[in-house]
């Protein structure tokens, strides 16, 4: 479709806006867009199928905010290759699992599964304000594993039927697992560079068969033409974000942006 000026402008300020306040509280980009673009473009059905759409595009963008992190932790050497060799596997094979699975169900639910994972960690952040999740030191053993497979394979399915990067999910969960927190983010950038490919690739091919109630099918330039202008807004957003994270002492950001979310997530299924 052709896109005019603003409408160019406006997504492209959508990804900047996305990738700053993910780069501040340390959120995917997902979290943000895709609630954004339910709210600015809406859907043209009662089944929302146009959520695939916005899917596929956040999904893309991903790709492009994890590769910049993963060059970034890599120069810092905060990147453990034995656990990359068990994460990138296993997260690439859940995240298969889930967009086929996206692809099957309606758009309205996983819409709904979005807005209740929203709700989730809400509930996290507040239980995390007040009681932090401790850290380890950065000689800890890579876990075993069967932990890591188990983890990365069922946050693979979570992010590749919500249409999610996952980070969000794999940094805490692999914190509990008693990994450093810098390796923690390192290794789910790392993990998500590679998923992220393999889940915007396959929901990119699956949206063709997937029909909105008109029987109209949804389109990969319609997608596209989401996500190449967020994809460079969130570039320069998540540069700006990281750095402005180092200089404002907020603590309580996370859990505002959080609210901000949970709100946006009622509005987006109403």
């Amino acid at each position: 479709m052709d896109l005019t000026l603003t409408e160019i402008l406006i997504r492209t300020a959508l990804g900047l806006v996305a990738g700053c306040v993910g780069g501040l509280a340390g959120l995917g980009g997902s979290i943000i867009m895709l609630p954004a673009l339910a709210m600015i473009y809406g859907y043209n059905d009662e089944s929302k199928t146009r959520h695939h759409v916005y899917m596929a595009a956040a999904m893309v963008v991903n790709v492009i905010v994890a590769l910049s992190s993963t060059i970034l932790h890599k120069k810092k050497g905060a990147a453990r290759k034995d656990l990359l060799m068990v994460l990138v596997p296993a997260m690439g094979a859940g995240m298969i699992g889930g967009v086929l699975l996206s692809g099957e169900s309606k758009g309205q639910w996983s819409l709904y599964a979005f807005a209740a994972f929203i709700w989730a960690y809400c509930l996290y952040n507040l239980v995390t304000t007040v009681r932090k999740i401790p850290d380890h030191p950065d000689d800890s053993p890579t876990p075993a594993s069967w932990k890591t497979l188990s983890i990365e394979f069922g946050v693979g399915m979570i992010s590749g039927y919500l249409g999610i990067g996952g980070g969000i999910l794999l940094v805490p969960l692999l914190q509990l697992a008693k990994l450093p927190l810098r390796h923690a983010i390192a290794g789910s950038a790392g993990a998500m560079w590679i998923s992220s490919i393999i889940g915007a690739s396959m929901k990119l091919y699956s949206l063709p068969s997937i029909h909105d109630d008109a029987g109209v099918a949804m389109t990969i330039s319609d997608a596209m033409s989401f996500a190449v202008p967020m994809g460079v807004g969130a570039l320069v957003g998540a540069y700006l974000g990281a750095m402005l994270a180092h200089r404002l002492r907020l603590p309580h950001l996370k859990m505002t942006i959080a609210l901000i979310l949970a709100v946006a997530s009622v509005r987006m299924v109403m």
